[in-house]
């Protein structure tokens, strides 16, 4: 497997470095990162669930895709990438807000994130890459705020953070 590198950043998204994903990880050190959420004409969310294989959150649910830039890779360009990478297609894609999050995890990992949160809209089925993705559903937004305060243990830790920042977004572009 291909070491992955992530940028390490400072708190104003500044390049400070670059870091093999994994090591990163372990030292918890701030990266920078993004996440795509696909929406349809219904204001419907695309989830992923992900896949079984995964080192971590293996077959929890979270927003259409999200990863890391490469160096050299505007926003945009990543989640178009990682897009067709997870998903199979390709759109056009905003970058609406960005926050900085942290998340640990039980295998000694830690997500911590510059994160830049992107929307795009598709009506089609993807075409998902089984290496990366289990299943995938549509969700209406009230549905995805109810059912994760039912069963917050089905989704990822990090998609509960940025889906709480998401519909305040969306909810805000309504007034």
């Amino acid at each position: 497997m291909k070491e992955e590198l992530v940028i390490l950043v400072n708190e104003q998204d500044e390049q400070v470095g670059v870091m093999e994903k994994i090591e990163a990880h372990k030292q918890a050190l701030l990266h920078r990162a993004f996440s795509v959420f696909i929406l349809n004409k219904d204001n419907e969310v695309m989830l992923q669930q992900r896949a079984s294989e995964k080192y971590h959150s293996p077959l929890l649910w979270t927003n259409t895709c999200c990863s890391h830039q490469r160096v050299g890779e505007t926003n945009v360009e990543a989640g178009r990438r990682r897009l067709m990478e997870e998903m199979g297609f390709e759109v056009p894609l905003k970058d609406v807000f960005s926050f900085i999050y942290k998340a640990p995890f039980d295998n000694g990992l830690t997500e911590h994130e510059y994160d830049h949160v992107m929307i795009g809209y598709y009506d089609a089925e993807p075409k998902i890459n089984l290496e990366e993705v289990e299943s995938w559903k549509w969700m209406s937004i009230e549905g995805i705020k109810n059912d994760m305060e039912a069963h917050p243990e089905v989704y990822t830790a990090w998609f509960k953070i940025i889906f709480s920042k998401f519909y305040h977004f969306i909810e805000a572009q309504k007034q």
